[in-house]
């Protein structure tokens, strides 16, 4: 039955063409009996009528303007002969009620409509109605003949006004997938923007230190054997921590369900900045720390960002500011928010790595900042200092603006 349905849907014109060649037999049928009524002309001139309501049967939702105007034309043709009521002026019915179901400007319904409501009328003038009846009667003969017609374009354009319903929630459905996929897209983007920055800060600051840490384990390999054991345990260290970062990191890629881990370790916080200091410091990089006000418990992505902050700030330090460079390193607790202010008394950097956002063609540690800064809401100060060195002011409020 199902496929019965389909091949209906998917052949309409073949359907009507069905039931136009039923219709076009009765018709012509019913012109043959009227033979006591219509006279041999008559009944010869009414095939054109019949063969035109037949065509605009088949065709009717092919080109549902041109057999409008054919039906119409029929009717009039058969106003002029002078044959009364037919079978075959059932296609009038059709004709109308598919001009208003069908995508058709609305100028060419209504005037189907107006047409239908006059084809009564019209019928009733040009062949009247039984001498014995009043003009009352006439009258309420010529409304109830109205009704069908009336009824044709109502159902009709019922069904067009539910067509048009259900593709506007089709359209709606459709956009509303897209926007969902769009915001999806969005979100995966911001995700892995999100994983890149950690994975740069984490392999930017422990490879810099176990740099540092292997340049000088094997500089005193020979002369202090202790010292360099130190150095190595130290690369040891940041090495593992370096990985379990990572590993957190690249847990949220995975397509199956996360497993527990010693190696998970929890998203470093303000608290763990003095540790990253006396990190840095272990790795032969001068360092001044200061907290400023009264430390509190702060939302979790601005501790993070200072944290994050602080160990790229360092993190170029040793990467652009020399040998003998020097960093002091300020968190100020304020009612509102946290200060953070990182500078060193280096070479600085280069014109270009804080110059549009900071793209330096090798790394990305400044756009970074100023990323994670905008999603919290805060605002971001990078550039030279006076009097040589390096600057990094951040604000980072407590809500996001």
């Amino acid at each position: 039955m199902q496929r019965l349905y389909d091949f209906i849907r998917r052949h309409p014109t073949g359907v009507d063409s069905f039931w136009a060649v039923l219709f076009f037999g009765i018709s012509m049928m019913n012109v043959a009996d009227t033979g006591e009524t219509q006279n041999a002309a008559q009944r010869l001139a009414m095939f054109p009528v019949v063969a035109a309501l037949t065509a605009a049967v088949a065709l009717r939702r092919k080109w549902t303007v041109p057999m409008f105007w054919l039906t119409a034309g029929a009717g009039l043709l058969q106003l002029a002969i002078g044959v009364e009521m037919q079978f075959c002026d059932f296609a009038m019915l059709v004709i109308l009620f598919t001009v208003a179901a069908g995508d058709v400007p609305r100028w060419v319904s209504r005037s189907a409509l107006v047409s239908g409501l006059l084809a009564s009328p019209l019928y009733v003038l040009r062949f009247g109605v039984d001498k014995n009846v009043s003009t009352v009667e006439e009258v309420l003969f010529t409304l109830f003949v109205m009704v069908p017609f009336a009824l044709a374009w109502v159902l009709g354009d019922s069904l067009r006004t539910r067509r048009a319903y259900y593709a506007q929630l089709v359209e709606r459905n459709q956009r509303l997938e897209k926007e969902r996929e769009a915001q999806a897209k969005v979100a995966v983007a911001a995700e892995r923007a999100r994983i890149a920055r950690e994975l740069h800060d984490v392999v930017a600051h422990n490879v810099s230190v176990m740099v540092v840490q292997a340049d000088g384990a094997a500089y005193v390999m020979d002369v202090a054997p202790e010292q360099a054991k130190e150095a190595l345990q130290t690369i040891s260290g940041t090495g593992r921590q370096a990985l379990a970062e990572m590993r957190r990191l690249l847990g949220v890629l995975r397509t199956g369900e996360p497993q527990e881990s010693e190696d998970y370790v929890p998203q470093p916080d303000v608290e763990q900045i003095e540790v990253l200091v006396e990190q840095v410091r272990a790795a032969g990089l001068t360092v001044d720390f200061a907290v400023e006000g009264a430390p509190r418990r702060l939302p979790s992505g601005v501790e993070l960002t200072a944290y994050r902050i602080v160990q790229e700030a360092l993190t170029n330090t040793r990467k652009h500011g020399g040998p003998d460079a020097k960093a002091s390193v300020r968190l100020v607790y304020f009612d509102d928010g946290l200060g953070l202010l990182v500078e060193d008394d280096g070479r600085g950097a280069a014109h270009e790595l804080y110059e549009d956002g900071g793209a330096d063609g090798a790394g990305h540690g400044l756009i970074g900042m100023r990323e994670r800064i905008g999603m919290v809401g805060g605002t971001l100060d990078a550039g030279p200092r006076p009097g040589g060195g390096f600057r990094i002011s951040a604000l980072l409020p407590l809500k996001k603006n």
